[in-house]
């Protein structure tokens, strides 16, 4: 059997139950050297050793200088594409932006009686880089990483907008790849991927000025490298693998369950697909379907090791106890397949997105919906939340004491300046309203 359903209070749903809530990892270290020594060579090096690393890995015959996508690569990507893939660029494009544009947040001031004033700047960082991964060298391009990722960093106002994405053998980009960009306002594209391109959009080379928030999905060696320049530059998050948690009662369609624990299952042979469901009738209806569905995919052999080794199907008491347990686990897609499901959002602490009724599946958030895809995974949905356009925006606090102001709060300032030692600080304020 693929999975074996358990209760949640039996032995085996309560070692089921600890194994989720302790998911979390902070990365694979077994390439962490790797990584650590190609940042330092990037570093060192700047083009030349980006040259060397993409002839190495991908592209043999990269001519120097070349590393950048031309005006004529750009506008000839466009001739490669057919239309119904540009009218449904358009819906995405256009779902997408909509959504993030409720998220910008203003700048504001505050006035009180005294005549001073204190408030915040909003302000978008200066420049950000894109990290999109191959896809089978470019035979499926992940278009919805480029908007995801470009589109809330045009609505923060980023002025500089970076792109690296790994070319072929022949040192393409896949055209689908560069008509999305272009289609946002992303026209700086470098050939370059993996842990070298972020080195390169973090320390910056000859050809390739750094930049200062990087974001975009990878391999092991795009997550440690992301993981290892945090803190010099901002990035969107450390990603685990994908996850999928679907709570049912008997309302659920098995063969919609089924469906949509595999297009979790089929990312990654460590993606996570767990089914939380009321009915004990059901377990069975989803194995079978799982089996008669598995036939059809391309990605069988990567969905069966997926559910085989990471699926989790639990039968729990009640509604209750399931969003509990799904509170708990806080994971990166929630399903509620329940008759009502609006009415357990009040109940909901911990998820990366949501995802209400039969009618939805996980595909339409990772599409077209408009909210974004790029959400907190391993339990991290306990305190983080999806990439947006907060990602890409600084705050500063803005304060401006008047006369009046300083000498009413002169006193207290003193005091906790002097409780904490830094008679300095007082005295900067003694200079100014003492006579």
């Amino acid at each position: 059997m693929m999975i074996t359903p358990c209760k949640t209070d039996s032995p085996a749903g309560e070692q089921a139950v600890a194994e989720l809530l302790s998911r979390f990892s902070t990365g694979d270290a077994s390439c962490s050297a790797a990584v650590s020594q190609i940042l330092a060579e990037v570093k060192a090096g700047g083009d030349q050793a980006l040259l060397a690393y993409t002839r190495k890995f991908d592209t043999p015959d990269m001519a120097a200088g070349s590393m950048r996508v031309s005006t004529a690569e750009l506008q000839q990507a466009y001739d490669l594409v057919d239309q119904p893939f540009l009218n449904t660029l358009e819906v995405a494009i256009e779902r997408i932006q909509g959504f993030h544009q409720r998220e910008m947040e203003d700048s504001w001031l505050q006035t009180r009686e005294d005549g001073t004033i204190v408030g915040r700047l909003v302000r978008p960082v200066d420049s950000c880089g894109l990290y999109v991964p191959g896809g089978r060298s470019g035979s499926t391009p992940l278009v919805s990483s480029v908007l995801m990722n470009g589109i809330p960093a045009c609505i923060a106002g980023v002025a500089r907008q970076v792109m690296v994405t790994p070319p072929g053998s022949a040192g393409a980009i896949s055209p689908y790849l560069l008509v999305a960009a272009q289609e946002i306002g992303i026209t700086e594209i470098y050939k370059a991927g993996s842990a070298w391109a972020i080195a390169a959009l973090a320390y910056g080379t000859e050809s390739i000025e750094a930049v200062d928030v990087i974001v975009g999905p990878g391999n092991q060696y795009v997550a440690e490298a992301k993981r290892q320049v945090s803190g010099q530059v901002r990035i969107d998050m450390i990603a685990g693998p994908s996850e999928v948690l679907i709570v049912a009662d008997s309302s659920a369609e098995p063969r919609h369950i089924a469906a949509d624990m595999l297009a979790q299952a089929e990312h990654d042979p460590q993606a996570l697909a767990v089914v939380i469901t009321l009915d004990e009738t059901q377990p069975g209806q989803i194995l079978a379907e799982l089996e008669a569905q598995l036939d059809g995919l391309e990605r069988a052999a990567i969905a069966r090791e997926a559910l085989s080794t990471k699926g989790r199907i639990l039968i729990a008491e009640n509604l209750e106890e399931a969003i509990e347990l799904a509170n708990q686990i806080a994971i990166e897609h929630l399903e509620l397949m329940i008759d009502d499901p609006w009415s357990q959002i009040p109940h909901i602490r911990h998820a990366g997105a949501i995802f209400l009724g039969s009618h939805t599946p996980e595909a339409a958030g990772d599409y077209l919906a408009g909210p974004n895809h790029v959400l907190p995974t391993m339990g991290t949905a306990r305190f983080a939340s999806a990439l947006g356009v907060e990602t890409f925006l600084k705050k500063s606090s803005l304060i401006s004491y008047s006369k009046r102001g300083l000498e009413q709060d002169a006193d207290h300032i003193r005091m906790l300046a002097r409780l904490e030692g830094l008679t300095a600080h007082a005295a900067s304020v003694s200079s100014r309203v003492d006579r």
